[in-house]
């Protein structure tokens, strides 16, 4: 396949097969799931922070077989075939669900709260330097979330205005992605905002409001360019 390049050059690309979205669950041996268990019975939630930071930065294939173990006895839930980066951080990890076959990119941060929930479904695929405001948040199925994006579920209400607008009350509000959806790299999500299924997200874009199903959108702030479907609809 070629295409004419913005300065008239040929350009040749090549299409090829998904891999991560293809990938089918490979279970986690039973002995994983024991060892897991034994660990969360056997130490304390801070000894397992503790020894999840002492596998955290390594690139072997132990120091990832050792996070995905101990993120299992720290989370609230955690599927099959998860894959973990390195230097991946969790805030409040006994709020957050992970399903099966879920990769998290190097330098990720998932940021839950004691009172939080965070979901984040199966064949979710999260790019390295991502960040989550996870204190209500809902990631469905084969959501794609690229490199640095980021998802903010809070605001303060900067009231009353005499005082410094990070001493007043938080408001939590739930942000959805939707099934199939994918997010830029380095778009930013907006509190309370609800992504629709297999909608796009464009890179670096800021999501104020609401995105339908099937919606393309972009920009500062972000607006519908135009739906995937066949039949078109209007824009809002």
């Amino acid at each position: 396949m070629s295409v004419e390049s913005a300065n008239g050059n040929e350009l040749t690309l090549r299409q090829v097969a998904a891999t991560f979205g293809l990938r089918e669950t490979r279970e986690d041996p039973a002995w994983e799931g024991d060892f897991s268990a034994w660990l969360k019975s056997s130490r304390t939630r801070e000894q397992l922070v503790e020894m999840f930071g002492q596998f955290r930065s390594g690139e072997s294939v132990f120091d990832s077989l050792m996070r995905r173990v101990i993120m299992r006895s720290l989370c609230k839930s955690v599927g099959s075939d998860l894959q973990v980066a390195s230097s991946v951080v969790l805030k409040h990890p006994e709020t957050i669900e992970f399903g099966d076959s879920v990769f998290i990119g190097s330098q990720t941060m998932i940021q839950g709260r004691f009172d939080g929930s965070c979901r984040i479904g199966n064949h979710v695929w999260i790019g390295p330097q991502a960040y989550f405001d996870a204190r209500d948040l809902v990631l469905e199925d084969y959501v794609g979330w690229g490199p640095g994006a980021k998802v903010l579920g809070s605001t303060h209400t900067g009231e009353p205005r005499s005082m410094p607008i990070i001493t007043t009350e938080l408001v939590i509000k739930p942000v959805h992605i939707g099934f199939g959806a994918d997010i830029g790299m380095n778009a930013s999500i907006l509190p309370g905002v609800k992504i629709g299924a297999h909608s796009i997200v464009g890179t670096g874009s800021v999501v104020t409001r609401d995105v339908p199903d099937y919606a393309i959108v972009a920009g500062t702030p972000a607006k519908i360019l135009r739906f995937r479907t066949d039949e078109e609809k209007p824009r809002v």
